[in-house]
């Protein structure tokens, strides 16, 4: 049983796609990376609201799936568009690593709480905007690229400071320049931030192949929660350039908590709601989540989002 295994370039997207490969490895099957550029990683000028954020990371892969060129596409589950095409679907979830962002800097004093007015370099419109509500003083700089692109943007003085997601960062090694991590009940993270996604063509993927891949690669508590987040996103129509965010937490077997919401642009307004539900109703409950964030303005505050960006 050889698979193969579909994958963005970066350091940080091979290395999640070898850990998969660990993974298949436990039970003899063998596998290979094809490395893919997607045009997320090529367009590097422009944000991604510019360039188009559905599918920005994932198009190419999921063209190769379809293709017949690769057996399964690896996703950082939160680079994942709000809703897949009907031939595609996920099988597979890894168990997540801790979701915060985390402060990255050479400077080990700066703290997002200290005051102290400082650059931070980030592409996200989530970012930017949780910066803007609870750190006015703090000043964002548009910084695109992998991770050691923009390590090497700090060192030459572009920004003080990354935000970045502590998985990303804890991947590839760089534990020590984390100089601080941010709260989720505060700064709560995007949609399946943590974790890894595998995507496949079904039914081109071999159903005694699917199964094997999900039985060694899958973690059901943290496939809950992501389903619960996902439909959560999928209700807002959300993706890479809407500041929306969710984090659902595995309580017991029994029941999943969810907290989710969006946030101004400018940082003005925020929407946060928390909701506690059976985790085999995920996806009702992140529904329901939505529904209620809606209610309650998020729907004019969506129509302002897209006319803003």
């Amino acid at each position: 049983m050889h698979i193969r295994i579909g994958t963005r370039s970066s350091r940080l997207a091979v290395w999640q796609a070898e850990y998969i490969q660990t993974l298949l490895q436990k039970e003899g099957l063998t596998s290979e990376l094809v490395l893919i550029e997607t045009k997320g990683d090529l367009v590097l000028d422009r944000s991604l609201a510019k360039i188009g954020s559905k599918g920005v990371f994932t198009q190419e892969l999921e063209d190769q799936l379809r293709a017949g060129t690769i057996d399964i596409a690896v996703h950082s589950a939160k680079d994942l568009p709000s809703s897949l095409p009907s031939d595609l679907h996920l099988i597979a979830f890894t168990e997540r690593e801790p979701a915060s962002d985390v402060l990255v800097s050479r400077n080990k004093s700066l703290s997002l709480g200290g005051g102290e007015a400082f650059r931070i370099g980030t592409s996200s419109t989530r970012r930017v905007a949780m910066l803007r509500h609870y750190c006015p003083h703090i000043t964002t700089v548009d910084m695109r690229g992998n991770l050691q692109t923009r390590l090497r943007k700090l060192d030459e003085g572009q920004c003080d400071a990354l935000l970045l997601a502590y998985a990303g960062v804890h991947r590839m090694g760089y534990d020590d320049l984390i100089v601080e991590r941010l709260p989720v009940a505060e700064f709560t993270p995007a949609v399946g931030q943590g974790s890894i996604a595998i995507e496949a063509s079904i039914p081109s993927l071999d159903t005694h192949v699917s199964k094997t891949i999900i039985r060694l690669v899958n973690h059901e508590p943290t496939a809950a929660c992501l389903r619960a987040e996902r439909a959560f996103l999928a209700r807002l129509e959300g993706g890479c350039s809407i500041p929306s965010f969710a984090l659902a937490q595995w309580t017991d077997e029994k029941t999943i908590s969810l907290t989710g919401g969006l946030v101004s642009l400018d940082g003005n307004q925020l929407l946060r709601e928390t909701f506690v539900g059976a985790s085999e109703e995920a996806p009702l409950l992140g529904h329901s989540l939505a529904e209620a964030i809606l209610a309650r303005g998020g729907d004019e505050l969506l129509l302002q989002i897209r006319e803003q960006i």
